[in-house]
């Protein structure tokens, strides 16, 4: 999956572990995952049996979560192949298109070889008029592609001064890991505002990982929602953002806002149990986010803790560097902490207690999905 500012990777035994404590049926059962990113945990889920209704206001993280939740093995495997390879012949524009004028020569996130590629896969892809599922798994094979060929350390607010070694790489065409339709039912992909979600989507757990700080995902990952949206937009500064960047600002990327906020939104959520991810360096701290839990379902709540200590994504580990990838910065520390907040109606702590003992063996604890 693509390099990404957040990714629960490492977090998702731990994920899994709630969800089978949490729920008697596991894997047999519905997890909402409301702010869906990448869709790996959605996709982890899907895997372990269960039925996901995975959500994401940005269109990229839709594409994403249509591909990995919503699609099935078994109904687009052929037409998918097929198509990968076709597409994966195509030569390049000559001299590129907008993606290579814009990523390519205006900024330096993908060295132009790749972008005339790019410009021609998108386009074909625009012209084949595909259902939803077939196409959104086409163009998250495009975008992963894409990434393993960036110049980047992970997030589109800025690119390297020189060319990343594998941006000389040639851009290759994979299949993704399209799961078959899980034991559950089929998966849902949707994208809505968080709190439409919330108010239209009901599951048995709610997986919730909101932004937790000013940075925002659409500016991080700008690229990725011109490529999938194909709107070619008018774009501004070094790092060719585009202009609806100023314009789609999150509630939850506003420290004022962000209490209130988040509490709205844990109060609507339709679920028996919620599983919600934090960050030490998030604007709630533990104690608040404890606090807001407990208060649900007219304070009969029970919140159980977790905690796991990780290293901080790959840029803060080297420092902090402008658009023009000039150091500007210096490394702050070097491992931060992850909260797994489980929220209730039902006092879970003595059997969620162990994991925070360390993450618990996924295999171990959904042996019965396969």
């Amino acid at each position: 999956m693509i390099k990404y500012l957040g990714s629960k990777r490492t977090l998702i035994p731990s994920v899994l572990g709630a969800v089978r404590v949490a729920a008697p049926d596991a894997p047999r059962c519905t997890v909402l995952d409301l702010f869906s990113g990448t869709s790996r945990v959605g996709h982890a889920l899907k895997r372990a049996g269960c039925r996901v209704l995975a959500n994401d206001i940005n269109a990229y993280a839709a594409t994403l979560a249509r591909c990995y939740v919503q699609a099935d093995l078994e109904d687009i495997e052929r037409d998918a192949r097929r198509l990968i390879r076709e597409l994966g012949a195509l030569p390049g524009v000559p001299g590129g298109g907008y993606f290579t004028e814009t990523f390519c020569i205006r900024s330096r996130f993908f060295h132009p070889k790749n972008g005339e590629r790019i410009d021609a896969i998108r386009e074909a892809v625009a012209r084949k008029s595909l259902e939803p599922e077939l196409e959104s798994v086409l163009l998250v094979s495009l975008m992963e592609a894409a990434d393993r060929v960036d110049s980047t350390t992970g997030v589109q607010m800025a690119y390297l001064k020189q060319w990343a070694p594998r941006a000389h790489n040639d851009l290759e065409l994979r299949m993704p890991d399209v799961l078959p339709r899980a034991a559950s039912g089929k998966g849902q992909a949707h994208q809505l505002d968080a709190f439409d979600a919330a108010a239209a989507l009901e599951a048995d757990i709610a997986y919730i990982d909101p932004p937790y700080n000013q940075h925002s995902y659409l500016g991080n990952y700008h690229v990725w929602e011109s490529l999938i949206r194909w709107d070619k937009p008018a774009v501004y500064g070094v790092a060719c953002k585009r202009i609806d960047c100023r314009e789609r600002q999150s509630i939850f990327n506003s420290r004022p806002r962000f209490d209130d906020a988040i509490s709205r939104l844990l109060h609507a959520v339709r679920a028996r149990t919620l599983i919600v991810s934090f960050n030490n360096e998030g604007y709630l701290p533990r104690e608040r986010m404890e606090s807001i839990l407990s208060s649900l379902w007219d304070g009969s709540a029970r919140v159980t803790t977790l905690e796991h200590d990780f290293k901080r994504y790959v840029g803060a580990q080297i420092g902090i560097y402008n658009p023009q990838g000039e150091k500007v910065g210096r490394v702050s520390h070097l491992r931060n902490t992850e909260y797994l907040y489980i929220a209730s109606r039902h006092d879970l702590s003595d059997r969620l207690g162990p994991m925070n003992k360390g993450p618990a063996e996924e295999a171990g604890l959904f042996a019965e999905a396969g």
